[in-house]
């Protein structure tokens, strides 16, 4: 258990070190371009972040593999350990000064999530979770919500870069829910929405095209903190997060009923 209290002592100094540079950044001047699409944006922030999580991990932990977004990458198929890095998770939001978007922190231990942090720097709140260890804000123990009902829940969802382009733009799925259930937001970092379920902000959240790095960290706090992962058939978590479906448990089976109907 030293080296996992290791690795989540690295992961909360890092994820602390890259907020404070989104911090000082926010709403001054960026260098602003696109990746895959117009909507796919990428910031020096973006970049700056990752260079100092990665380079801290290339002098502390060398032996380490490493996916990052951005693509400062370290692939090893004998590392024992993997960071799965989003450096800012809500590169939109944080485009347009809107107060929504994190750190991402996961680390896989021979393949199995086992250390999670996300760091909102505006709110100051860090969320970790280590595997069978529970779920955490600021250092306190967080749980699901209890909710069973998926007409008194409140959800979120995002939709992918390509929903321009795509007739799989996720737009069915989400008229679904804005009709059965409570409410349902749509606020740009799949991070925090899936913190947001962990601590019982949110009842559940799916989102279809995401990313490894996009649901590390956040599929583990929601596991850790009592609730359910899952893909949209209800099978297991795909590894790349192509799809996810997260919940307190409760309204999970509504959950995929409502996603896939026709």
């Amino acid at each position: 258990m030293s080296e996992v209290a290791d690795t989540l002592a690295l992961a909360t100094r890092l994820a602390r070190q890259a907020g404070g540079v989104q911090r000082e950044r926010y709403e001054t001047e960026l260098s602003i371009g696109t990746k895959s699409a117009p909507v796919d944006l990428v910031t020096d922030v973006d970049r700056r972040c990752e260079a100092l999580i990665v380079e801290a991990l290339q002098s502390e932990r060398p032996a380490d593999a490493i996916l990052a977004e951005e693509g400062s990458n370290r692939e090893d198929a004998t590392a024992s350990w993997r960071w799965v890095i989003d450096p800012l998770d809500g590169t939109v939001n944080y485009a347009h000064g809107y107060p929504r978007f994190c750190v991402s922190i996961g680390v896989e231990r021979e393949g199995v999530r086992t250390v999670g942090v996300v760091y909102d720097p505006l709110l100051d709140e860090l969320y970790h979770a280590v595997r069978d260890g529970g779920a955490f804000l600021n250092g306190r123990p967080i749980r699901v919500s209890s909710e069973t009902e998926l007409g008194r829940g409140l959800f979120a969802t995002g939709f992918a870069y390509d929903v321009h382009r795509s007739l799989d733009d996720n737009l069915d799925h989400f008229g679904r829910f804005v009709k059965n259930a409570r409410a349902v937001r749509r606020d740009g970092s799949a991070a925090l929405d899936l913190c947001y379920v962990a601590s019982g902000r949110l009842d559940g959240y799916w989102e279809l095209k995401l990313h490894a790095w996009d649901i590390s960290a956040g599929a583990l706090l929601v596991e850790e903190a009592g609730g359910r992962v899952s893909n949209r058939q209800g099978g297991p978590l795909p590894a790349d997060g192509s799809s996810i479906v997260s919940s307190n448990g409760g309204v999970h089976e509504s959950m995929l009923e409502l996603l896939a109907a026709r």
